[in-house]
């Protein structure tokens, strides 16, 4: 065997795993909640009663995964009749909801967990009431549509002691895993440089676009005012449902938003990725309604503990690292490289898979030891392992006290883009030196919500 196959885990210059997942990341804000553990009380072999909020789309995949499981699904509640009747259709036991807190005020005392997968803005709420009433949460990614709620939830979440995960399910791929396991095992040295791009928004959805202006009718199964929930009031407009509200600062978080959790998925089982001190962006086309048609975002992260200070840069709308970096290989359109004191590796897409510039194998690193269980049904492992989570098993490796970190540094950028400052972060006060940012770290909510 080479000596590059003789590095362990020993040999990596990584925090280690269980030390980032048990390290406290206690946020400032103060919670008024009653907050009630429920894990104790489930039991291995009992069935979970699971609520579902926001059932179409990607909220049908999300409750039919953890249905899967053969949970019982209690109860379903989406604002779109028509979008969610598929979902209805399918689980004609559940009791049907428009209104989320309705659902919470009726059925409290029935639901054990809650999936959450509404648009962006309407992450936290449904979360935050969830959490404080004792459920455990599934919920999409970005975790959250601001950096002052991501950390509110997930200090919330660590408070009640409820089993949580996000919806970045390439994180559960067993390539990703192996991948993480040799970044771990020092196989690159220690990590200097970050570079992760997508295709998006590209043909997916349209950014860089003023509000439109034409006042076309509700479609008769929408209730609109409860899809705006939270976020500020103006009219219908199917430019923002199903899809492409994710183009519109009030609603969605643009393109980092929607795959950044997903690319940042091999940095963050294998680093502690958390607290930037700096973060700058240039763009192209953002506006006070939508974020940019492209745009390059750079974070600095200091030295912590035995993980090296290193850069992260974000690349969105068709732009892409210099090939110079990975010459072998074409990038796609989406794509991960990790520069290291020794080596650079190269991962395709965001399901793991990834290759190494010097040309050394996986095999010449067979030693490097397995930490990660892995499952070669790995969507479905996702939601496994939350809903095992829920009945006392080990925590799952997206839950709050992960992927809310790393929700804040997504968000973060998307600050950078709105202020077209560089921004000096204080992370453990969420404030920066401008108050124009630090306006954007929390929302105004409507009246109501």
């Amino acid at each position: 065997m080479s000596e590059k196959g003789k590095l362990g885990i020993a040999g990596t210059s990584r925090i280690g795993r269980r030390e980032f997942l048990n390290r406290t990341a206690i946020g400032g804000a103060a919670l008024a909640f009653p907050f009630v553990s429920r894990r104790s009380v489930l039991g291995a072999n009992r069935k979970l009663n699971i609520a579902g909020i926001g059932v179409g789309g990607k909220g049908w995949v999300d409750i039919t995964r953890c249905a899967d499981g053969n949970e019982n699904i209690v109860a379903l509640c989406d604002v779109d009749e028509d979008r969610a009747a598929k979902t209805f259709a399918q689980f004609p036991k559940a009791k049907r909801y428009v209104d989320y807190r309705k659902m919470f005020d009726e059925m409290g005392k029935t639901i054990d967990a809650v999936v959450v997968s509404t648009p962006d803005h309407m992450h936290f709420h449904p979360a935050m009431r969830a959490i404080a009433e004792g459920k455990h949460v599934f919920c999409q990614k970005p975790l959250t549509h601001t950096i002052y709620e991501a950390r509110t939830l997930a200090e919330a979440a660590r408070k009640a002691n409820v089993a949580t995960q996000m919806g970045n399910q390439g994180l559960s791929h067993p390539k990703q895993r192996r991948d993480a396991e040799l970044i771990l095992g020092g196989t690159i040295g220690a990590v200097r440089v970050i570079h992760i791009w997508t295709n998006r928004p590209g043909d997916w959805w349209t950014q860089a676009k003023p509000r439109p202006q034409d006042t076309p009718s509700i479609p008769w199964s929408l209730d609109w005012n409860l899809w705006l929930g939270c976020a500020p009031w103006r009219p219908y407009h199917p430019t923002y449902v199903p899809f492409h509200w994710r183009a519109f600062w009030d609603f969605g978080t643009g393109a980092i938003g929607d795959m950044g959790c997903h690319l940042l998925n091999l940095a963050t089982l294998a680093m502690d990725v958390r607290d930037p001190i700096a973060v700058e962006a240039e763009s192209e086309g953002a506006n006070r309604e939508t974020g940019p048609s492209s745009s390059h975002i750079t974070w600095t992260f200091p030295k912590l503990g035995k993980q090296p200070e290193f850069t992260l840069h974000w690349y969105d709308g068709g732009k892409k690292p210099s090939q110079e970096l990975f010459p072998a290989q074409e990038f796609e359109g989406n794509g991960v490289i990790m520069i290291g004191d020794k080596d650079t590796f190269y991962v395709p897409g965001y399901n793991g898979g990834g290759s190494f510039k010097s040309g050394a194998t996986h095999e010449d690193y067979s030693d490097v030891p397995e930490i990660f269980n892995k499952r070669e049904n790995w969507d479905q492992c996702h939601y496994d392992e939350w809903i095992e989570a829920c009945k006392g098993g080990p925590s799952a490796l997206s839950n709050f006290d992960v992927s809310g970190p790393v929700t804040e540094v997504v968000l973060l950028g998307n600050l950078a883009i709105r202020s077209g400052e560089k921004i000096d972060w204080d992370a453990a006060k969420m404030r920066s030196d401008s108050k124009q940012v630090n306006r954007w770290v929390r929302n105004s909510y409507r009246q109501g919500w």
